[in-house]
């Protein structure tokens, strides 16, 4: 019957077609959009990348530039009054549930001529793509009409929300929000969950915003990240070539000696190390310190890796006033503090000369390892041995 569609196909089948569809227009978004055109974090043969162009154009409407300088801009802007979409600045239900006015709303001439550039500009981008992009929605329409009968209607109704709501609301929104964080990077950005699946891998958004030029945004071993996934096939297809991956800390065994090697791997590993910093000698302390503590102080104590180890423009004035306590009652999480404070200057200060860096971190290491706290004495005997490319074998 005409109301069945062509295909004829059960209920379940057009569901399970269903997802099927919407997860390749996620992974052109993640892999095309998000990880070749706006962070260049791998370059897409062309008849691969063309294609993205054509599905993304069919099934969203969205257009590379406009899509690619809102995202730019969204890095040089992060939680302040210019990011387009902040939930720090917008509210997380506007941001959530109104993502796409946002999204239009930020499509100015000025931040595509600023942020857009190194996008297509070819004959089928200008006369097809760009001025008509309606048309590509209305075709999947009467695509799917036709395939699946009546319920394609339905069916096109999913594809038109999907991205609005899980690109344009839940990354750009919860996962601004809610979820854990992997590393302490400026901003709000968190992972809304370690199975990167159903947006293609974006869930990872802490991961992404701390090492944004990376094609991989998993780096636990227990994160799945289905673009990446995708990027490998294509990779082993010859149709992808990966420029960056998130910096790997690697260690020389034996080296002691700190030295300009030592000063540029820590800096270009700065988040890593923080995130040990916090696991190795902040955590452990305060788990000892709480053992002996009670009440108030038990729970100050418990908090301690938040406390202490998140930047202070990501606190707000009850957990300064917390962490005021914290430092006041414990000896030995103040002197923890002030250690991680100093390891923190020795990328933050911009104007320091390389001998100046090398002074700096051979005397943290001197009294860290004179301080008497095992745990401390150790993460600065590991952080003599870094490199900056792993030793051969």
């Amino acid at each position: 019957m005409w109301y069945e569609g062509l295909l004829g196909l059960d209920y379940w089948q057009v569901a399970a077609v269903t997802l099927a569809l919407t997860h390749v227009t996620i992974v052109c978004v993640t892999v095309y959009l998000h990880r070749h055109s706006a962070h260049r974090a791998l370059t897409l043969h062309p008849a691969v990348a063309h294609f993205f162009r054509f599905w993304l154009w069919i099934t969203t409407g969205m257009n590379t530039k406009e899509w690619t300088a809102i995202h730019r801009k969204h890095h040089a802007w992060v939680e302040t009054p210019d990011d387009p979409h902040s939930p720090v600045v917008e509210g997380l239900g506007k941001v959530l549930w109104e993502g796409t006015e946002l999204y239009r709303a930020a499509a100015k001439p000025e931040t595509l001529e600023k942020y857009g550039k190194g996008t297509p500009d070819d004959w089928i981008e200008r006369n097809l793509y760009t001025p008509h992009s309606v048309a590509g929605i209305v075709l999947l329409l009467g695509l799917n009409l036709v395939l699946f009968g009546a319920i394609g209607l339905t069916v096109w109704a999913i594809q038109m929300i999907w991205i609005p709501f899980f690109a344009a609301g839940v990354i750009n929104g919860v996962c601004h929000h809610t979820g854990y964080r992997n590393f302490e990077s400026p901003d709000a950005s968190t992972n809304f969950g370690p199975f990167g699946i159903i947006i293609g891998g974006e869930e990872l958004h802490n991961n992404h915003h701390t090492f944004p030029s990376s094609a991989k945004l998993s780096v636990k071993w227990f994160e799945v990240d289905a673009g990446w996934m995708w990027i490998t096939l294509l990779r082993w297809l010859g149709l992808a070539q990966v420029k960056r991956l998130p910096p790997v800390v690697h260690r020389a065994p034996g080296k002691c000696e700190i030295d300009l090697d030592t000063i540029r791997a820590v800096i270009n590993n700065r988040f890593h190390i923080m995130a040990q910093f916090a696991a190795t000698v902040v955590a452990p302390l305060a788990a000892e310190e709480r053992l002996g503590a009670k009440g108030a102080q038990s729970e100050l104590l418990r908090r301690a890796k938040a406390l202490l180890c998140r930047d202070d423009h990501r606190i707000d004035d009850k957990a300064r006033a917390h962490r005021a306590r914290l430092l006041a009652e414990s000896q030995i999480m103040s002197l923890i503090y002030g250690y991680r404070l100093e390891l923190a200057q020795l990328w933050e200060n911009r104007t320091a000369s390389k001998d100046e860096l090398l002074q700096a971190m051979r005397e943290w290491c001197r009294r860290a390892e004179a301080s008497g706290i095992a745990a401390l004495e150790e993460f600065s005997h590991r952080l003599r041995s870094y490199t900056l490319a792993p030793t051969a074998a």
